[in-house]
């Protein structure tokens, strides 16, 4: 069985698929419902004024770090899946590989708790952690865009409207002025979760297709 672009789906492992994109949509969960927990219970937190990081670090940091690393196992999930359910040619395999590294990149943040105390102690990386994100949260769905396309065109929509979503917004977060930047960031994250939430959901549909054809 192929499908529309004559890609042969039944060559693909439905549970693999089907598997990754539930991850997909769990780390998406992951990420918005710790921000919410998280941000619930940090006392005096301005979810406006704040940002995710400052709620990373204190008391609380065990919430917003478990959510990060739900959100790093979703993007290794769709890494995994693209690697599998090849689509594209070079593009393709660099946005697999950038899922891969942002899965990496996720996880250090996470781990370091280098943020949101104003500690500078040592060697403070989480400002090339971030524009390593911003890159590669670009990158991926445009390298990834006109694959999905050929398959799948309305997500290639979606995804190219995502990715110029996050790079007109993360520009303008590094410059926001505090009293807003926590709002900027939460905005970035969503826009983050709506990309994989897309991908989990192709992927999802060629798993359930791959099931149907076997």
């Amino acid at each position: 069985m192929k499908d529309a672009a004559g890609q042969p789906i039944d060559a693909e492992r439905p549970y693999l698929l089907l598997l990754a994109a539930g991850i997909g949509f769990l780390g998406c969960l992951s990420l918005i419902g710790g921000t919410i927990a998280a941000q619930i219970v940090v006392p005096g937190h301005d979810w406006i004024a704040d940002t995710i990081s400052d709620l990373g670090a204190g008391e609380w940091e065990i919430i917003m770090d478990v959510a990060l690393y739900g959100f790093a196992a979703g993007l290794f999930a769709m890494a995994l899946a693209a690697a599998h359910a090849h689509l594209g040619g070079i593009g393709w395999s660099a946005g697999v590989f950038s899922l891969a590294i942002l899965a990496a990149l996720v996880v250090i943040v996470g781990a370091r708790n280098e943020y949101g105390d104003g500690d500078n102690e040592g060697v403070v990386i989480h400002i090339y952690l971030v524009y390593g994100l911003g890159a590669l949260f670009l990158a991926a769905p445009l390298s990834m865009a006109a694959g999905f396309g050929r398959h799948h065109p309305r997500a290639r929509l979606l995804l190219i409207g995502l990715a110029v979503a996050w790079g007109v917004m993360a520009p303008l977060f590094l410059m926001a002025p505090t009293t807003i930047d926590g709002l900027a960031e939460r905005g970035l994250g969503l826009v983050a979760c709506g990309i994989i939430a897309v991908m989990s959901w192709v992927f999802w549909m060629r798993g359930r297709d791959a099931g149907a054809a076997r």
